[in-house]
């Protein structure tokens, strides 16, 4: 398999870029050639729900997607994201299918969390209901019906095809042991998704519950140390929390850019921006979109509350027509005495960017050049607008950002000037040398401007942005002599 690099990641799901894994492949060595150095597959097992997140099984690839020699063959030549669903399964899962079957005989009974266990009195009090950290309005659970009449309740954080497992469970460590272990001997890094919620306690948020969320990494991790493979955990939320798992020198992502990059380019004021850059982990993926929503929570303390809100109403201008197309009210999220505020904005990013192809080139751009290695969601790297056609068709709000396109509509697409430009520095992003190097800042002559440079004195890569006129420059110097790279169409 070939290791992590401080290369561009492109990020797609395995059927989104012509099709299948092969199709993938193709648009890699086509389109895309020299984009990027690697990619972040998206769920490509057998599920039952949630676009690939509800597993039935790790032990095979989708028929749909391909096989193994597919997965084999990309790992060779890019260095790939794996994901493993740490939180939950499916309910078509084997697992849980044998314990609906045998009741209190299974041997996977304890890798469940029944509700009336959970609770030291049978039930939460209010209180405790209150604490909950929730995904959705009813609380985490649901109710199923075993083969012999008996009904269970049991932990039930997102959607109705996923059940949560207990990771202190013997035979949950099993499960991790063995679907891990065959994981990391084929990729170099595994995405731990939902990782926060796994780790719960009565009369907490059960949401990145400390000791014993690092007791949950270790159970997790135990499989990937004795393999060399390295974690990246999926935590939607404050941006402190990144910072935390920073600290213990584990990979995280930078879920704050996205809403900073909004306020900036709406804004053209690159204080908050500044800040972050400043202070933000130098061990992470960046990224500006992704399969779910651009995240709100992620970016509290870094910009004001006025300032979520401005980012966010303007943003909702553009998502509100959309509404029609589905039942579900914005994400909104409460904890204690903090303000009820969104969640998520459901858009594709250039949308938000009420598809203004200048300020999206340039918000890309600048992402490449920010600290961390950048994760480029393959709808924004190809300048993909909302798509209402897929909403209207599902009624599921994340399919406006998760347009699968043809192979033609990939061609078309790559030779748009803005989307052309764009791989055109992503290709020197991924060449270049100089990002082996450190990271600067240096400082700017107005508010609106940001320059960022990587490597060293004989060999740099060197950026320059301006916000309010929505332009950059890229320029590479070796040796004293300057040269031209790329600039604002």
């Amino acid at each position: 398999m070939k290791p992590i690099s401080n290369t561009p990641m492109l990020i797609t799901y395995a059927d989104s870029l012509g099709g299948d894994l092969r199709a993938l492949e193709k648009t890699l060595d086509g389109p895309f050639r020299g984009a990027f150095g690697g990619v972040h597959i998206l769920p490509f097992f057998p599920s039952s729900g949630d676009r690939g997140f509800a597993v039935v099984d790790y032990d095979t690839v989708d028929p749909a997607f391909g096989d193994w020699t597919d997965i084999e063959r990309i790992a060779a030549r890019y260095y790939v994201m794996a994901d493993f669903m740490i939180n939950h399964v499916s309910i078509r899962s084997a697992e849980f299918r044998d314990y609906m079957a045998r009741g209190d005989e299974s041997p996977y009974r304890s890798m469940f969390i029944h509700w009336d266990e959970f609770w030291p009195n049978g039930a939460p009090t209010e209180e405790e209901l209150a604490a909950l950290y929730r995904r959705k309005a009813v609380g985490p659970v649901k109710e199923f019906t075993r083969d012999d009449g008996t009904v269970v309740h049991l932990w039930n954080t997102f959607f109705a095809e996923q059940v949560d497992v207990d990771p202190y469970s013997p035979v949950t460590q099993e499960y991790f042991e063995r679907n891990l272990g065959r994981l990391a001997d084929i990729v170099p890094l595994i995405r731990f998704d939902a990782f926060a919620y796994a780790s719960k306690r009565p009369g907490t948020s059960c949401f990145f519950v400390e000791p014993d969320v690092w007791e949950v990494l270790d159970i997790g991790m135990r499989p990937l140390r004795e393999r060399g493979t390295q974690m990246l955990p999926e935590i939607h939320e404050n941006y402190r929390i990144q910072l935390r798992m920073a600290e213990r020198g584990h990979w995280v992502y930078d879920f704050a850019l996205p809403m900073l990059m909004l306020h900036t380019i709406f804004s053209a004021d690159t204080a908050r921006l500044r800040n972050w850059l400043e202070i933000c982990p130098r061990k992470q993926f960046t990224t500006l979109d992704t399969h779910d929503g651009i995240g709100v929570v992620d970016v509290v303390g870094l910009l004001s509350d006025e300032e979520i809100d401005a980012v966010s109403e303007r943003v909702n201008r553009v998502i509100d027509p959309l509404r029609e197309y589905h039942a579900l009210p914005p994400g909104m999220i409460k904890r204690g005495t903090e303000k009820v505020r969104q969640y998520q904005l459901m858009t594709s990013f250039f949308s938000a960017l009420e598809e203004d192809e200048a300020a999206h080139l340039l918000a890309r751009v600048v992402q490449l050049w920010v600290p961390g290695i950048p994760q480029v969601y393959y709808v924004g790297a190809l300048f993909g607008a909302n798509d209402v056609d897929a909403l209207r068709a599902s009624g599921e709000p994340r399919s406006v950002n998760r347009h699968d396109y043809t192979e033609d509509e990939i061609a078309s697409a790559a030779h748009e000037p803005s989307v052309s430009t764009f791989l055109e520095v992503l290709r020197f992003r991924t060449a270049s040398a100089a990002f082996e190097g450190g990271f600067t800042m240096e400082p700017s002559e107005t508010p609106s401007q940001l320059v960022l440079q990587w490597g060293g004195a004989e060999h740099s890569a060197r950026l320059h942005a301006d916000f309010a006129s929505r332009s950059f420059r890229v320029t590479e110097v070796v040796e004293g002599e300057e040269t031209l790279i790329a600039e604002s169409l």
